[in-house]
């Protein structure tokens, strides 16, 4: 990389030593390059001993080139650039590429006997010698294009390998800084030094490399064509700054391309070539620092920049082949440049390679640069940065790039990979307008909250193909920006909300209900119904099972519904549609909270920093955990495709910069849950679709969804639906800080409800472009109607009662006591009966009073030994009844009772005596 700070005395200066070295050298490329010409001496012998021994073989590297990512048009199947990743920004072109003209610049230029010598120029070599030694002027190398072109490789060598280091003495003892730390050499620094060592030629050392340069040239001439080094050079030649190459220095300067330049852009190039930071024209305000800090190139108001030659153009205006005007122009515009084109043009109209008149035009020419910056970084990628970022982590992560993370940075900013992404515009489109219509990008989240804090809003929208796990599209609220200056400006972010800590340095959100998902699957794995009746009513859920341990509640007070349900009994289908969490806290009394996790844990789902799932609480069964919006709308989308878990994947293919294809990350898709199960799971899962939770997020557009939102407290939402092709998960949250979501308001609507507004767009972008079948149908099985064995506890004791209740999955009221024969305190009555009941019906149990007495049977006593008979047992209000006639009833008889016989009822309870009598009138002696 170019030395961008030098002085401009630095500049010219650092080529001095090429005198002494041309003393010293020229008797040895005689001898190399000139054969014929006899050399005798001893001294010339080791000379050319000497200079044989120096190493002759260059390895010539691939092109550091810049890595490219692709979007593909599905409905073209063509490519579009989405961004560039690169140290050095170069596209290599072909011989017929280049405009004959650029060709000819910088021949004549820097090296007008190209095609005469073999490697190294004689007379070039002689000519810099002589210019050198008379002074005045600016210091000439000599150097051809082979040895250009050697200076290069070597330049691109070395910063292949620069790695920042500890900085050494001349002894190899380490420097220290004035707190006696040791010194560090940055890559950058490291960089730098590249150019230098390899462009400075003082003291031995420079003459040495100098020798060498000339040693590969001869050398590399031997092994290559001259137009083959001619193009090599021109591809990897530097034009200032990260602009390598001559295809990207006519496209960052001029917006044109090589084949298209003109003469005077031709010119302006090939005069670059000697110093490009200094020449560049891409900086308005000078592009190298001189004394007193004093920025070359571009001239400020008006002024020609200090000690540069305009005679060409003072002649042209003296001869009248140009006017005041065009002459004020040219002279005007990037100075320093101006020169070293009108010397570039001088020299092509020496060589005979252009006209006096277009000499002229391109004399008078005002550089004029017409700057086209390089697309690169995801900045670049626009609304889809956050998708490109995510894609530059699995780049950067997966050891399918390189074994170590230097390796795998190497090959993103200098391997020339071709990575075709998933990326669907149909789907992205969609997702970035839904996501600038409804998501602001910054707010004030402390409307309506007593919180005294401020949260940082923040939402995003993730899509993904189910039967592939194909990332379709990705959006988030934020402005992109990696620059450190920008870390904690409202509304900025490098983060990707989607991802997690790997991919996306994130850690994801806590999932809410979406989470409820994975207790859904365990029920039906359990082999349970969704139809099943449980208790879902508001209480305190006392024990739950933990990997085959008891975890007690402690709680005072019940974990409530959203919006104060109260609950009640209901199923599961019931539940989910509603999103009751008392509801699914009593699935969760019947299931092992770790077999919970373990369902997660299958279906792609870990916490956002990479630990597995642990669920060891009853709030963990309601999403506590943080995960990544993209790890849920995996697992929902496993839901829609069968119960098959597809690993996301964001790179359908990858090439090297010739076009053969590389090995993409391994991505795999696997059945994880048996597709009755899934099924069954996408049933319950319509219903938050269609009239449930999630019915503001369905675009009824026809296509069959499932779907499950979520919330956590005041500061989460979700909304995730998927059809059988495309799931869409969307968060809509505080990244950090206090507020409420469903207090604050953006856009006339509280921010809690943005999920819908997006995930409705998004998704039905997503069904338009890839429709959707009906889900299959859930099985008898897991769908029947289930009832449930209800014990009898009469004669227990309360405490005994309500044991045995429970432990049966009923839930025990004790009402109050009742008449009974029963002992005090024992159960006398429950409600419902023994027998079949549904699951989780509510049982009141009654203990005994010990005051109720059965009534004994009396029928066909007399009427006096019934009367007689009932006092015995303790009842004392006794009195007669109704009295039938019947004639052979000449003393009164006793047909019965009222309470019958056998009814316990109490000791003071009123007993009628029904009797027969052949006279009623006058009925019996009480």
């Amino acid at each position: 990389m170019p030395d961008t700070k030098r002085t401009a005395s630095g500049v010219l200066g650092g080529l001095a030593g090429l005198v002494g070295l041309s003393a010293v050298a020229g008797v040895l490329i005689a001898a190399t390059v000139t054969p014929a010409v006899a050399l005798t001496g001893t001294a010339a012998e080791r000379a050319i001993t000497m200079f044989d021994n120096l190493p002759s073989v260059l390895e010539i590297d691939k092109l550091m080139l810049p890595s490219n990512f692709y979007a593909t048009d599905a409905a073209t199947g063509e490519s579009t650039l989405m961004t560039k990743f690169l140290e050095q920004d170069r596209t290599p072109v072909t011989f017929e590429q280049i405009a004959p003209v650029m060709y000819d610049s910088i021949l004549s230029s820097e090296d007008p006997r190209y095609y005469q010598h073999g490697g190294v120029d004689l007379i070039g070599t002689t000519r810099a010698v002589l210019s050198n030694a008379q002074g005045g002027g600016e210091t000439q190398g000599g150097s051809t294009i082979s040895q250009q072109y050697v200076k290069n490789v070597l330049i691109q060598k070395c910063e292949q390998n620069a790695e920042a280091e500890p900085k050494v003495d001349d002894d190899g003892e380490p420097v220290l800084d004035k707190n006696g730390e040791p010194e560090v050499i940055s890559r950058e620094q490291a960089l730098l030094n590249c150019w230098s060592d390899a462009t400075t030629a003082d003291g031995s050392d420079g003459y040495t490399r100098k020798l060498q340069e000339m040693r590969y040239a001869i050398a590399l001439e031997q092994k290559y064509s001259k137009n083959d080094i001619l193009l090599g050079y021109l591809n990897i030649a530097n034009f200032g700054g990260v602009t390598y190459g001559i295809e990207a220095a006519a496209r960052h300067y001029f917006s044109t391309s090589a084949s298209q330049l003109t003469i005077a852009q031709a010119a302006a190039l090939a005069g670059m070539v000697q110093n490009p930071n200094r020449y560049r024209i891409d900086k308005p305000e000078g592009s190298i620092v001189g004394a007193e800090d004093v920025l070359f190139n571009k001239a400020a108001d008006g002024v020609i920049d200090e000690g540069a030659n305009i005679g060409v153009l003072d002649s042209l205006l003296e001869s009248g082949e140009i006017t005041p005007e065009q002459h004020l122009a040219a002279a005007d515009a990037y100075t320093s440049t101006k020169v070293r084109q009108l010397y570039v043009l001088s020299r092509l109209l020496d060589d005979g390679k252009i006209t006096r008149e277009q000499y002229i035009e391109a004399a008078v020419w005002p550089i004029s640069p017409a700057v086209t910056e390089p697309t690169t970084g995801c900045k670049a990628a626009g609304g889809a940065a956050y998708f490109c970022q995510y894609v530059k982590y699995v780049i950067l992560k997966d050891p399918a790039f390189g074994e170590t993370a230097e390796d795998r940075q190497d090959l993103l900013n200098r391997g020339g990979l071709n990575v075709y992404t998933t990326l669907d515009s149909r789907v992205q489109g969609a997702a970035e307008a839904a996501m600038t219509q409804y998501a602001p990008s910054a707010i004030d989240m402390r409307q309506g909250s007593t919180v005294p804090s401020v949260g940082v809003f923040g939402s995003t929208t993730v899509s993904i193909e189910a039967t592939t796990g194909r990332i379709l599209a990705m959006a988030q609220n934020t402005q992109f920006n990696e620059d450190a200056s920008a870390a904690g400006t409202a509304g900025v972010s490098a983060q990707v909300y989607a991802g997690d800590s790997e991919f996306g340095n994130s850690i994801g959100f806590s999932a809410g209900s979406t989470f409820k998902l994975f207790t859904l699957i365990d029920w039906l794995e359990k082999g349970k119904s969704v139809n099943e009746t449980l208790n879902g009513t508001l209480r305190i859920f006392k024990k739950l099972t933990v990997c085959g341990e008891t975890w007690t509640n402690n709680a005072t007070k019940p974990t409530g519904n959203f919006g104060g349900d109260r609950g009640r009994v209901g199923t599961p289908m019931q539940f989910t549609a509603s999103s009751l969490n008392t509801g699914y806290f009593a699935m969760a009394e019947k299931l092992d909270l770790c077999d919970i996790a373990n369902v997660a844990t299958k279906m792609g789902v870990t916490q956002g920093n990479g630990d597995p799932i642990k669920m060891d609480s009853l709030n963990t069964v309601i999403g506590t955990a943080s995960v990544s919006p993209l790890a849920m709308a995996g697992a929902y989308a496993t839901v829609a495709n069968n119960g098959t878990y597809c690993q996301p994947q964001v790179i359908d293919r990858v090439t090297d910069a010739d076009g053969n294809e590389l090995a993409k990350p391994e991505r795999t898709c696997s059945q994880v849950i048996e597709p009755k199960v899934a099924a069954t799971a996408a049933y319950a899962l319509q219903g938050v679709m269609n009239g449930g939770t999630g019915r503001q997020g369905n675009p009824y557009d026809g296509t069959p969804l499932i779907g499950k939102t979520g919330t956590h407290e005041e500061i989460q939402s979700w909304l995730i639906e998927s059809s059988t092709k495309v799931a869409t998960a969307t968060w809509a949250g505080n990244v950090q800080g206090g507020g409420d979501i469903f207090k604050t308001y953006a856009n006339g609507s509280p921010l809690s409800n943005i999920r819908y507004n997006i995930t409705k767009a998004v998704q039905g972008a997503a069904n338009a472009a890839y429709g959707g079948d009906a889900f299959a149908g859930p099985d008898t099985e897991l769908t029947k109607q289930v009832l449930t064995d209800l014990p009898s506890v009469i004669g227990l004791s309360p405490a005994d009662a309500q044991a045995k209740l429970e432990a049966a999955g009923f839930t025990v009221t004790v009402g109050d006591a009742v008449d009974s024969d029963l002992g005090g305190g024992v159960i006398a009555a429950q409600n419902p009966a023994a027998g079949k009941v549904a699951g989780g019906t509510s049982v009141t149990i009654n203990p005994s009073n010990g005051q109720a007495v059965a009534v004994p049977n009396v029928a066909g006593a007399s009427l006096d030994d019934a009367k007689k008979a009932l006092r015995s047992a303790g009842f004392g209000n006794i009195a007669e009844g109704t009295c039938t006639t019947d004639a052979s009833a000449a003393q009164p008889r006793t047909t019965g009772t009222n309470p019958a016989a056998g009814t316990v009822v109490n000791r003071n309870a009123a007993i009628s005596v029904d009797y027969a009598s052949a006279n009623c009138r006058g009925g019996g002696n009480g």
